[in-house]
């Protein structure tokens, strides 16, 4: 079993750490009790199907950190392999970071004597031990989302990297845009298989409906220029650490003309190497009414 601690600075960036790596395929659990870990490790290596890799956030809020949280952590490494990630962060981010959240740092509320720059320097005191020990450190001082990913991706496996996973969404302008959609592309504008007898109760996926669609020039036009859109965005998409883009295809019903687009756009990144699926919304709504 891979087993990650991520532990550092509070307001360091642990909880979009944690989600990096849920996006990754851990199982992340935030702030468990270091005294029960041994115990939790051992329940979870007695599962036959409980998740290989394990992500846990340790921090200050951890009232054993000062005191024997290093030892447990180390025992720990004869059974699983244990990683521990330490987040940094420049002073002054960290009180600009308080500061917008308008959040208490967490020794705050159990000394009441402690002002923002006392309880962060008293943390580091707290963590110094644990940040010796790190086998990974990384100061997020600077970092956007995009390149925590990055730099967390560093040290995973590499088969255990997820880039960017594409959804192609097919819907119905007559039954609303879908609400998680990050880009949409209105393909009304193409004959409509609708109108012809032998297609009409079909779907995209059926090679009838993509051959007549894909049969008119303006229909190629138009998915080759929304492939050079993708192509452009896509990097720059990654580059944000966004793990999950959901593009939008309509036409009227969502059954013919966005389905067969969300298809062949899904096959051909596919074959780029991306992780890219095609989803219709409205088909099966469409086709109640056939029946």
């Amino acid at each position: 079993m891979r087993v990650i601690i991520v532990t550092g600075m509070s307001g360091s960036g642990k909880t979009k750490a944690l989600d990096i790596l849920e996006d990754n395929g851990y199982y992340c659990l935030d702030n468990l009790p270091v005294k029960i870990l041994p115990e939790f490790m051992n329940l979870i290596l007695r599962l036959d199907d409980f998740s290989s890799k394990v992500c846990i956030t340790v921090d200050v809020r951890n009232t054993e950190m000062s005191d024997g949280a290093l030892s447990t952590l180390e025992s720990l490494s004869g059974s699983v392999d244990l990683k521990i990630v330490f987040l940094d962060c420049d002073n002054s981010v960290l009180v600009k970071r308080y500061k917008e959240s308008r959040r208490l740092h967490p020794l705050m509320m159990t000394d009441t004597k402690l002002d923002l720059q006392g309880a962060i320097n008293k943390e580091r005191d707290i963590l110094e031990q644990i940040k010796s020990k790190a086998d990974y450190i990384i100061d997020t001082s600077l970092l956007t989302t995009g390149e925590l990913k990055e730099k967390i991706n560093e040290f995973l496996p590499e088969n255990e990297k997820h880039g960017l996973s594409i959804s192609f969404t097919a819907f119905g302008y007559k039954y609303g845009i879908p609400a998680d959609c990050d880009i949409v592309f209105d393909v009304r504008c193409l004959p409509n298989p609708f109108y012809v007898d032998e297609l009409k109760t079909k779907t995209g996926k059926d090679h009838e409906v993509r051959d007549f669609v894909m049969s008119y020039p303006e229909s190629r036009e138009l998915l080759e220029r929304i492939i050079a859109y993708l192509d452009s965005a896509i990097p720059m998409y990654n580059r944000e650490g966004r793990s999950q883009l959901v593009v939008g295809l309509g036409c009227t019903g969502g059954q013919h003309r966005s389905l067969t687009f969300a298809i062949l756009l899904a096959e051909h990144y596919k074959e780029k190497g991306l992780m890219a699926s095609a989803f219709a919304r409205d088909s099966e709504r469409n086709m109640k009414k056939y029946l």
